[in-house]
């Protein structure tokens, strides 16, 4: 009785023709001789004796350099293959360190061709030792690195360029940062006044400033503030911030008019997506002929303290509490305060760059802080306004790397009258 197709089908195992044609062609790709695959391997390969000279070269280096076997093979040295520089880089370097280990690999030199240009390679070589461990001859694999140098040459190009770039750029933010500060300050009769500018990165515009300016009827503006962010949009906010107060200072001289109409400024210009405010003191200075020394009005709006160094030796802050930030309310809280500045006292302003610098020993978040600056007014007091700036920028140098913010620092003296100098 015969079978069905379906029966026939069911009882005959199924053939697979893959595995067989796969075979055949993974052994099509195999090389049929080791001596093919040394003389044409995408690599060169050279061997030499103890004391250099070519025994054995294979096809693909021949290539890469335009020589014949005949004239390097007993003739030549692989040294004499190396240009100047790398055969002098070889006897000095590459050769002892080959006897001393056995084996040095991915050294960089370069070759000299047949028509005299240069093969920039890698070199790696190892020596081979007898039964006996004594070593017979050298083994030399040679990798071509044109495409490596080339690649190198860009990078290094490219980096020059960045380089550049990061040049000019530091020079357009110097040229900025200085449009942004006073050239000089005003000298007002009676009062001695220092100030100076600490960059914590010349790769981006700081948003610190000051300044010190005349007023009606004999008294003096000075201002300090610290702009938030840094680069191009902290910079506009500084430049607005500095002409505002004093177009505001010359309208109505009161310290807590005049920061109210900066808050009111930036609020209505810098309310919207990206909102941008300040930390600010603003000073009013009136001499007093009969007293002595000046009269001084604090308005603060979010700044950190003024330092007083008092003459008899003692040093403390001015606070001004429950000032707001400036430009963040419609209707900023301004808070005052006012003193006497006598003869032989000194009145420092300065930005946070200097309380929340990274200070080498600081205790808790390793930030400088308020106590450590008002030991260290306290141990200046009494000084000068440039000997008191002179000392925290010092201070400031000595924190390197840890003073990741600019700050900028404004101080007035009263000098002492001759009588009260003493002898």
């Amino acid at each position: 009785m015969s079978r069905t197709s379906d029966e026939e089908d069911e009882g005959t195992p199924e053939r697979d023709p893959e595995p067989a044609t796969e075979q055949a062609r993974f052994s099509a790709l195999l090389e049929d001789s080791a001596e093919d695959l040394y003389e044409h391997a995408p690599c060169g390969y050279l061997s030499t004796l103890l004391d250099g000279r070519i025994a054995k070269i294979n096809t693909t280096l021949l290539g890469w350099l335009g020589h014949r076997s005949e004239d390097l093979v007993g003739r030549r040295n692989f040294s004499d293959l190396l240009t100047v520089g790398g055969r002098l880089y070889h006897e000095t370097h590459f050769a002892p360190l080959l006897r001393m280990q056995g084996e040095i690999s991915g050294i960089a030199l370069e070759m000299k061709a047949a028509d005299g240009t240069r093969l920039p390679v890698l070199v790696t070589s190892t020596v081979k030792t007898g039964s006996d461990g004594q070593p017979l001859l050298i083994r030399t694999t040679v990798f071509d690195a044109r495409d490596r140098r080339a690649y190198e040459t860009e990078l290094l190009r490219a980096r020059q360029e960045s380089e550049r770039e990061r040049e000019r750029l530091q020079r357009l933010n110097t040229t900025l940062q200085r449009t942004l500060l006073p050239p000089t300050l005003a000298g007002v009769p009676g009062l001695e006044v220092a100030a100076h500018y600490h960059v914590a990165s010349l790769d981006e515009v700081g948003g610190d400033f000051y300044d010190l300016f005349p007023l009606t009827g004999g008294t003096w503006g000075m201002f300090l503030g610290d702009v938030c962010g840094k680069g191009a949009a902290a910079a506009a906010v500084t430049s607005l911030a500095r002409y505002t107060l004093r177009a505001a200072a010359v309208y109505d001289p009161e310290p807590a008019a005049v920061l109210a109409n900066l808050n009111t400024v930036l609020n209505h210009e810098y309310n919207g997506a990206d909102p941008r405010y300040c930390t600010v003191v603003f000073g009013l200075l009136t001499p007093e002929p009969v007293q002595g020394g000046f009269h001084v009005t604090l308005a603060g709006g979010g700044h950190p303290p003024a330092l007083l160094m008092r003459a008899d030796g003692t040093a403390d802050y001015l606070p001004t509490p429950g000032g707001q930030l400036i430009g963040v309310l419609a209707d900023a809280h301004i808070a005052t305060t006012s003193v006497h500045l006598a003869p032989g006292d000194t009145l420092l302003l300065y930005t946070d760059g200097l309380t929340e610098a990274h200070a080498p020993g600081a205790a808790g978040d390793g930030r400088y802080g308020d106590e450590a600056l008002l030991g260290f007014a306290r141990s200046l007091a009494p000084t000068t306004a440039s000997r008191a700036v002179a000392a925290i920028s010092g201070l400031l140098d000595s924190f390197g790397t840890g003073v990741d913010d600019d700050t900028a620092l404004l101080a007035v003296h009263v000098p002492p009258t001759p009588s009260e100098e003493g002898p």
